[in-house]
């Protein structure tokens, strides 16, 4: 390790020292079903929202907590698996994961590594550099991971805990929490989405953008992308770049989205007070930037442009699919495109019943169609698909009473973003949305302990001073009951 990273993490432990108050232990350990004393907050998903949750937790004295990934350590969140961008798209100095801490800011970890220099002369962050860093991050602050470890199955367990059944190298068991927070990206609330036309396809021809593909055996190959968000071109571009014969980029839309409505509303007064809005409002903005969808940075386009063998077809959506051999043929409104193999780059999908884990509670989990009912030229079956969440990110019940237990339930990922814009999987987001998630989350904790600290309130008898009380009174002076003079 470099000196200057040995002194930026010296830095980072007196940083958290000196903003450590208040610093009380103000959680009592409770007994699970197993004897073993239950979690306060576990939290499914290591990644970057992952990390900073348990980071704002643990500011916040709560450290009876667990975090668990299902993938192996390196490997959380997207940055290492599918991203296959260059770098990060959003621009340098944005912060986050550490929740306004200058010492643990990427640009304070690039600095103590490459140099004041670099940092000054770096256009966008690497992905492979940013996994590094929250890596990095992880370890500093102490956050404690249990990586290979899946979510198999969310339900209620006694004394208003929640059971959590996970599965690790082969070995299933329960873990009991108090409050459970969901950190898983993008697909938290379903799947990356297949376009209806070409769901028959079998997977010899056929990948999601968030599954491995073999990119070396697509050299010499026709390979079509769907979709024209920053994702698809990023797929595109590294097919052109592992040697493909041809890329053809399919958009729906008769013209590509080039505005980035992310960049519009980071400001604090949007990030922070979005959710205080009300239903119509919530659902008037989210509705117009995720019908947008995500522009991409010019750098993202280039990658694709500067190859004579890229093509972009805009206004193409697919409306049939058929396998010919190992020819895949895709029927448009302007013709046939022929493809070797088919990359879907469309995004996600709302659909709880995809998501066994919770299966226990998936048929009552409140959406927003559920509450909410825009006037006619605002509706969209798709984002009424969305949970509404509470406050405090849980899930709300769509009959109350028949599974209460999903109160302790917390939703931070893409799903989110209905009912708090930008949230669980934006780093622009998340100065002010961990805060506000941290704050969900020990609210809920005080309040169900709240006759305990009561009772221990009523219990406080420890004196901050000692009196002694003199026993005679001196009347030419004059003297009070606690043995003090009074003077005249």
């Amino acid at each position: 390790m470099s000196s200057a990273l040995t002194a930026l993490e010296a830095q980072v432990r007196a940083d958290l020292a000196k903003t450590a108050h208040p610093n009380a232990p103000w959680l009592k350990s409770r007994p699970g079903p197993d004897a073993r004393p239950a979690l306060d907050v576990l939290i499914v998903g290591a990644g970057q929202s992952g990390i900073a949750t348990a980071f704002g937790l643990m500011r916040s004295q709560v450290t009876n907590i667990l975090t668990i990934d299902k993938t192996e350590e390196g490997q959380e969140g997207p940055w290492l698996a599918y991203a296959r961008m260059h770098t990060l798209r959003s621009p340098k100095h944005f912060t986050g994961p550490d929740l306004d801490m200058p010492s643990l800011t990427y640009q304070s970890w690039h600095e103590a590594r490459f140099g004041e220099e670099h940092w000054q002369n770096l256009g966008l962050i690497p992905r492979n550099l940013w996994a590094e860093y929250l890596l990095w991050l992880r370890r500093v602050v102490g956050v404690a991971v249990r990586n290979g470890c899946e979510l198999l199955q969310l339900a209620p367990a006694a004394d208003g805990l929640l059971a959590a059944t996970v599965t690790r190298a082969g070995v299933v068991e329960t873990l009991y929490a108090r409050k459970i927070v969901l950190a898983t990206g993008q697909e938290a609330m379903g799947n990356w989405t297949i376009p209806e036309p070409l769901r028959h396809l079998p997977p010899s021809v056929l990948a999601r953008a968030s599954e491995p593909i073999d990119f070396e055996a697509l050299r010499g190959r026709k390979v079509a992308v769907i979709g024209a968000g920053a994702t698809a071109f990023d797929n595109a571009a590294t097919a052109l770049e592992g040697g493909a014969a041809e890329v053809h980029l399919l958009c729906r839309r008769a013209e590509i989205q080039l505005v980035q409505p992310y960049l519009w509303l980071t400001f604090r007064g949007f990030l922070r007070h979005f959710s205080d809005l009300d239903d119509a409002w919530r659902w008037r903005f989210m509705r117009a930037i995720l019908e947008m969808r995500e522009g991409f940075p010019q750098a993202t386009y280039d990658r694709c442009a500067r190859f004579a063998n890229f093509h972009l077809h805009e206004g193409m959506p697919v409306g049939a699919a058929r396998q010919l051999g190992n020819t895949v043929e895709l029927q448009t409104p302007r013709g046939i495109v022929a493809a070797d193999f088919v990359i879907c780059g469309t995004g996600t999908h709302i659909d709880f019943a995809e998501r066994s884990e919770l299966k226990n509670c998936a048929g009552n989990i409140a959406t927003w169609a559920d509450r909410y009912q825009p006037p006619e030229d605002e509706r969209s079956a798709r984002l009424g698909r969305f949970p509404y969440l509470a406050d405090d990110y849980a899930f709300t019940e769509r009959v109350p009473g028949q599974t209460p237990w999903i109160s302790n339930i917390h939703l931070f990922a893409f799903a989110s973003t209905l009912s708090f814009g930008p949230s669980g999987s934006s780093i622009n987001a998340m100065t002010t949305a961990i805060p506000k998630l941290v704050h969900g989350l020990t609210r809920g904790l005080f309040r169900a302990d709240l006759e305990r600290h009561w009772s221990s309130f009523k219990a406080y008898d420890v004196p901050q001073a000692t009196i002694v009380r003199q026993t005679q009174a001196v009347e030419e002076q004059g003297i009070i009951g606690t043995g003090m003079k009074v003077r005249e």
